[in-house]
Parts: C-alpha cells; structure tokens; sequence
C-alpha cells in the first residue's frame, strides 16, 4: 500500500514492551474489530475529529466550512457526507476541539521525534514499537523504518493483528524486529468473523510458524488476547485460545484488561457503538474477573505476565 497516516508517535510508554519505548501508531487494519480500542487507526484515509468536551460554542469552524457540513443538529456534529477533508475547520479551532486525525511524515520525520528518547531506550532496555491500526499493511514504509531503526542501534517490537502476507513479512520485516506482540483474539473463526471482520485461519497459521521460528532460537513473540466482556472473555474462547497455545508450545501469554474509553473516541469519528455492546463494555474490567481469565491460563500451564 501507499505510506500510511500516522496517527500519533507516544513517548515514555511502559505498556507496549520491555522499558521506557517510543510507539508509532500507523492508521489502517485489515481487521474491524467491533470493540476496537482505536477506532481512529482502522481506516488508512485521513479523518477529522470532534470532542464536544473541548468544543467552547464560538461557532468559527461553521463560520470557515465551505460545505455547511458542521452543524449542533448533526449527531456528531460533523455531516461527513458533505466534509471535504479541507481542514480549515481544523486549522480555525480556536479550542482544539477539532483535530486532523492521520498525517503523513517521512522516516526521517519519524526518526527525529522518536530517538529524541535514545538515552531513556539505553539505560532502561527500551525502544520503539511499531503499532495501529497495523503497521504490516505498510509493508515497504515499516521495513524501511525498522531499518532505519536497527542502524540507529534501536530495540524493535511490532504490535500484530497476525493478519498479514507471511512470505512479505518474513522477508521485509521478520529480519529487522526484535520482539513480536501478537493478538489472538478469538478461537473460533465464526465468531472471529463476525465480530473481527474476517475470519482467524491466516492468524492463527501465521502464528503457528512464527512460534515454531522462536522455539529454534529466533524472535520472540508474545501473544496477547485482548479481554472484552461476553465476547473474548469468555470460558470457552480462553480454553480455546490456552489449547491452541499449548499445542504450539507457548509458555507465556499477555491478558489485556477491558477498559470502555474506546466509546468516547468512537464518538469523536462519528461512529455509532457496535450494535449489542452489553452495559458490562461501560465499564472497567474488575480484578476478579481478570484472575478467572488468568487461572484458565494457568491451569493449561501458560503463564500470565504481570
């Protein structure tokens, strides 16, 4: 594909591997995740969004807009029908409100604002994560990153989906990446389907090679499994997903606790919540429900990292 959009590039990360990292969100996936955590990063196109929070009522965006396409009487206040994607609207926010979600940056661009923090990536083990949306939808601009990254001396991981051209990634990116985080998010292709966008096949085979690569002393990958209450979380999808690891001799797996503020960015984009979202997907996960997610995980002999 063409060089994505980036959505954001997050210094001082703790949450997305091992010590202080710098993590650059491409915009774009394969998949379509109903319960997506950033919703922002599924389309590759650019995109404005609208945080009636920050919004002050001074009426100078409608005041720019050529197209009419703001008004208080539109859901999300922006009627995307008619919105060019100009961004004077952006551009005149007094307040922010209005934001360009995506914008395009070269590697050196990229690079600039991420080894600013080398010194934080050396004395802590740190480095840069690549991450979405899914950055291997953007197979040539990630392997030029990474390269780029590995001559700088930098410790790379890349946060997967799993749904991408195995004999591409292995050529272009596997050679560059020090570490895989890979979500497995449902066992049962149905399911994944129909709450994903596309079936789980190509995931869980590519999975299972790259597994294979590490037990004979190539790049560690971790999987991780997403935790959205009635949907991933339940006993029958982890037993699934703790079988299906077990037979690829996996010792190690991340739970990722639910948290509902993907809603409120939904809102932002214009995007209803997905149809059936339960009163439970409200809420912040408990630490009771996480410690059953985790001892079905334990029993198959699968560690839980902290």
């Amino acid at each position: 594909m063409k060089a994505p959009l980036i959505l954001e590039i997050k210094g001082n990360s703790l949450d997305d591997g091992p010590g202080i990292r710098s993590v650059i969100f491409f915009k774009g996936c394969p998949l379509s995740c109903r319960w997506c955590h950033n919703p922002e990063g599924q389309s590759p196109d650019l995109d404005i969004a609208f945080d009636a929070a920050e919004c002050i009522g001074c009426n100078t965006c409608m005041e720019t807009c050529k197209e009419a396409a703001l008004s208080r009487d539109n859901p999300f206040y922006i009627d995307r029908r008619k919105c060019s994607l100009c961004l004077a609207c952006v551009d005149t926010c007094p307040s922010g409100a209005l934001s360009q979600v995506g914008k395009s940056m070269t590697i050196d661009s990229i690079l600039q604002a991420a080894l600013k923090d080398k010194s934080f990536f050396d004395n802590s083990g740190g480095g840069v994560t690549l991450s979405g949306g899914e950055p291997t939808m953007f197979v040539n601009f990630a392997s030029d990153l990474l390269q780029a990254l590995k001559k700088a001396g930098v410790h790379t991981l890349v946060e997967t989906c799993g749904m991408f051209d195995l004999s591409a990634f292995e050529e272009m990116l596997y050679p560059f990446i020090d570490m895989i985080y890979y979500d497995i998010k449902l066992i049962d292709a149905k399911e994944h389907t129909q709450s994903c966008g596309a079936p789980n096949g190509r995931i869980l085979a590519n999975f299972s090679h790259l597994q294979k690569k590490y037990l004979d002393g190539f790049v560690e990958i971790i999987p991780r499994t997403p935790l959205i209450p009635g949907i991933t979380d339940t006993a029958m999808n982890l037993a699934g997903i703790a079988q299906f690891l077990r037979q690829c001799r996996v010792t190690t797996i991340q739970l990722l606790s639910y948290h509902p503020l993907w809603q409120m960015k939904n809102a932002k984009i214009g995007r209803e919540d997905a149809p059936g979202s339960s009163e439970e997907m409200k809420r912040f996960m408990s630490a009771e429900r996480l410690e059953a997610c985790r001892e079905i995980f334990e029993a198959e002999g699968i560690r839980v990292q902290p």
